[in-house]
């Protein structure tokens, strides 16, 4: 393995692979700094302003005069908005149809396609998350044994639902993410419970989106019930009665493209976009091939790379919503004071991430190569097939609770710096993006993308090999989140707007 990186011929940096010493000769230019792994060094002299380009693009400005064998990152290179000349449709690579791959899933009446057999508790406001937990808790091992095609009984609870308006952007995103986990396919029957007086009315639900209760789809409201305990012994009663029917569900083989892969990263470093991010995306792009569908989210990770998305867009109405989406992150940051360089963390920082415009460049590559099909709101349904978008913030369980809202059976999140995250009811595939990690939490990481770095392994294997895993957990083998018993916890609605 070499000791730099070099990704672009126009790159004015390059990547070290190994922390190097001062004096080390990288392109023929002595290193005038310890270089930390993943961290960037200048290959050329960059005077004061000027831009600093990996990938072949923007990623920073210089903030004083670089010369060549400087460090590069946030002591001399400062974030700036780009101003993009967007382009539509220019860059439009679709791949060759394919068809034949299968895996084993639970078809839904309505034809759509679960990969896990799960019974929620679904909470309208945080006022009835207690009664959601204590309902949920009730059902131990020894008596879901008997019904062995459900996979457990999880409540999904959250700290907002009342003290928020009646109406914009904040209640209808809630609204939204309530009816994708009433009607997520990886659920064989829900339960929602409310307290009865907050904004977030389950009545409006049923009304807005036509949910009937039946069998295996029921409400109630503690104030009705009368108390939080009776509340609790009905909820539990009404589960222990939905176990037999949601056990009837049985696996049958099931094309591909009924697969719908959420498409995350958390904890990136340098390495994220050199390594597990472009393997995912070659990934999503056999995905792709095979009619299914993945869904990019995280809109303040791809600001700075989104222009080469819109070049991606199969229509330029695509295109437009997406653009749409930057100028209302860009509003978003402005009127609460922040900025959307606000990441990278501390974390990616130390992997070697300077700016947002070069975490977004790295993050993008997770999307593939494919046309981008469609542009969504946050949890709204994902019909589209193909590579999509949908908005969100950066913040990965957030993210997420919008993406399974949407549809997505399967979740994929690539991690640098480490990650203990896991999602239900669709299940976490974690990929490392380096081999240290891989070794240091073997627990957690599914896949080890450092072997494109050590072993030479190519981005295209690697991200069959992922693929491939895509299939088998689809079919119900256990990820590596999922074993450790993580995604109670990481149900988390995006707030949107004032809490009043």
């Amino acid at each position: 393995m070499p000791d730099t990186i070099r990704l672009s011929p126009d790159d004015t940096v390059v990547t070290a692979t190994r922390a190097l010493e001062v004096g080390t000769s990288v392109e023929g230019i002595a290193t005038r700094a310890l270089i930390p792994s993943g961290h960037k060094i200048a290959t050329q002299a960059v005077k004061a302003g000027d831009p600093i380009r990996k990938y072949g693009q923007i990623i920073g400005y210089a903030a004083q005069d670089i010369a060549a064998g400087d460090h590069v990152h946030t002591q001399n290179c400062a974030f700036a908005a780009t101003d993009h000349a967007y382009e539509f449709g220019t860059d439009l690579r679709p791949v060759a149809p394919s068809t034949g791959d299968t895996f084993q899933g639970y078809r839904r009446a309505d034809g759509r396609v679960g990969t896990r057999n799960y019974i929620a508790i679904v909470t309208s406001v945080n006022c009835s998350a207690t009664a959601a937990r204590r309902i949920a808790d009730a059902f131990g091992p020894e008596e879901l044994a008997a019904y062995p095609n459900v996979d457990g009984v999880v409540a999904f609870v959250h700290g907002t639902g009342c003290g928020m308006a009646s109406d914009g952007d904040g209640f209808e995103a809630l609204q939204r993410v309530m009816w994708g986990y009433a009607k997520h396919p990886n659920h064989g029957a829900v339960l929602m419970v409310g307290l009865g007086c907050e904004m977030n009315q389950i009545d409006w639900l049923l009304d807005a989106y036509g949910l009937k209760q039946g069998p295996t789809f029921q409400t109630m409201n503690i104030q009705n019930v009368a108390g939080l305990r009776r509340t609790v012994e009905a909820g539990v009663e009404k589960v222990r009665a939905m176990l037999p029917i949601a056990n009837e569900a049985r696996r049958t083989t099931c094309p591909a493209s009924d697969l719908t892969v959420a498409l995350q990263c958390g904890g990136s470093d340098a390495w994220s976009g050199i390594t597990a991010n472009p393997a995912l995306g070659h990934a999503c792009d056999l995905l792709v091939a095979q009619g299914g569908t993945g869904v990019l989210a995280e809109t303040p990770e791809i600001y700075g790379a989104e222009h080469l998305l819109t070049r991606r867009a199969l229509t330029p109405e695509v295109g437009a919503r997406l653009i749409d989406l930057i100028r209302w992150w860009e509003d978003y940051t402005a009127r609460n004071r922040g900025s959307m360089d606000n990441n990278p963390s501390p974390g990616n920082k130390k992997g070697g991430l300077t700016t947002i415009l070069e975490k977004s460049l790295g993050a993008a590559a997770k999307g593939g190569t494919t046309p981008l099909t469609g542009v969504y709101k946050y949890a709204e349904q994902v019909r589209a097939k193909g590579f999509t978008f949908m908005d969100s913030p950066g913040y990965d369980p957030a993210s997420v609770t919008g993406q399974i809202a949407g549809g997505c059976n399967l979740v994929c999140f690539t991690t640098g710096r480490g990650s203990a995250f896991g999602s239900k009811p669709a299940p976490t595939i974690k990929i490392a993006t380096n081999s240290a990690l891989a070794a240091r939490m073997p627990e957690d990481m599914d896949v080890n993308a450092g072997d494109i770095l050590t072993g030479g392994v190519s981005v295209e294997d690697k991200g069959r090999e992922i693929y491939d895993l895509f299939l088998r957990i689809a079919s119900g083998e256990m990820s590596k989140s999922e074993a450790q018993g993580l995604g109670d916890y990481e149900f988390v609605p995006w707030q949107i707007g004032a809490v009043m």
